[in-house]
């Protein structure tokens, strides 16, 4: 499954911006915009927000025992994992 790409034309000192925020996270752009725009597009929704998302979901954290090792032999897994910058 391949991720769809867009263009857009931004002001430079927009782009300046996600630079900056992109080295101080240690991230790449793309990722700080996806993340800008999920953000965004959370807080149209109305009464979602991350910290409402995050509410919601406390309960299950660590509800879920992970097997590592066949995380590592999937494909999928890897992709996800590769792609989270956080862990």
């Amino acid at each position: 499954m391949k991720d769809d790409q867009i263009t857009l034309r931004l002001p430079r000192e927009l782009t300046r911006a996600i630079a900056r925020r992109a080295r101080q996270s240690g991230v790449p752009r793309s990722q700080v915009v996806r993340e800008a725009i999920v953000q965004y597009l959370a807080a149209a929704v109305p009464g979602q927000t991350p910290e409402n998302v995050w509410e919601r979901l406390a309960p299950l954290v660590g509800s879920v025992a992970l097997d590592h090792a066949a995380a590592e032999r999937d494909a999928l897994a890897r992709r996800i994992r590769a792609h989270n910058w956080r862990g």
